[in-house]
């Protein structure tokens, strides 16, 4: 899952594709570069982003979705509202990735009643601030009981389970030391599901590589991101969610090639 984010404020790429032409232009590069979807956001989530509202949210996303959708291009929205996500479903979306793990039930309805792909993400609190101090009992249970829950109440609402995919929500309310937690402990999360992993560039590499005496800005986060990607499939991730598709595609397919063959071993 390749990101393209038409935002002024999204923590990576923030600005860069603004314009709708030049948001569609990237999804379509992603899309050459081997992603299998295009995630299309139009509201930042990064700790601290400010709401944005219904229309200004329509505007950024519909026609790049629009776009993407008319060439053969698998898209999946990153909405938490279902005005939006109604929307880009009417204009060629085939998946909703929801951070707040369909938190409204009117997302729930509209999942069932379209039949789209869905994702459902854990994030404790919400963006503006998610980072406040996380706690947990046990983030690697709390995490993967939350997933099973709101998993088991969109099935409950008409959603086919075997349109789920869920999403710990790396980043989105935890701690370093929550984020690497989780990220050991994969195989533990899907309850039945495949698991979505999104690492790409976030805060918690920058930590590791300041450690390291290595310090990298979001954008020269890639290697360690593809490290991340590379024990995240390794560990039995169905997906993993970036900003630099090509390096994460070699990353992914060669820890998947090792993997298959310890499988038939």
């Amino acid at each position: 899952m390749g990101v393209v984010n038409p935002t002024p404020d999204s923590f990576s790429d923030g600005g860069r594709w603004t314009e709708p032409g030049a948001a569609a232009r990237r999804g379509y590069q992603i899309w050459d570069d081997g992603a299998d979807i295009v995630d299309v956001g139009g509201e930042s989530t990064r700790p601290g982003a400010r709401p944005v509202g219904v229309r200004e949210e329509l505007d950024r996303v519909i026609p790049v979705v629009e776009a993407l959708a008319a060439q053969g291009v698998v898209v999946s929205i990153d909405t938490s509202k279902p005005d939006v996500a109604r929307a880009a479903i009417d204009a060629g979306a085939e998946i909703v990735n929801d951070v707040t793990g369909l938190a409204d039930p009117a997302m729930i309805e509209l999942c069932a009643a379209t039949d789209v792909g869905v994702v459902i993400m854990h994030m404790q609190g919400e963006p503006r601030t998610m980072q406040h101090h996380p706690v947990y009992d046990d983030v690697v249970a709390d995490v993967a009981a939350f997933l099973s829950e709101r998993t088991n109440r969109a099935v409950r609402g008409g959603v086919d389970r075997s349109r789920i995919v869920v999403d710990p929500g790396i980043g989105f309310g935890k701690a370093f030391e929550h984020n690497l937690a989780l990220l050991a402990s994969i195989d533990r999360l899907g309850n039945g599901r495949p698991v979505l992993v999104g690492t790409s560039r976030k805060r918690f590499l920058g930590t590791i590589l300041e450690r390291a005496g290595r310090p990298h800005t979001p954008d020269d986060r890639d290697i360690a991101t593809a490290a991340t990607v590379a024990l995240a499939i390794a560990a039995g991730a169905g997906a993993v969610r970036v900003h630099n598709v090509g390096g994460a595609v070699d990353a992914a397919r060669t820890a998947d090639a090792i993997v298959r063959t310890q499988d038939r071993a």
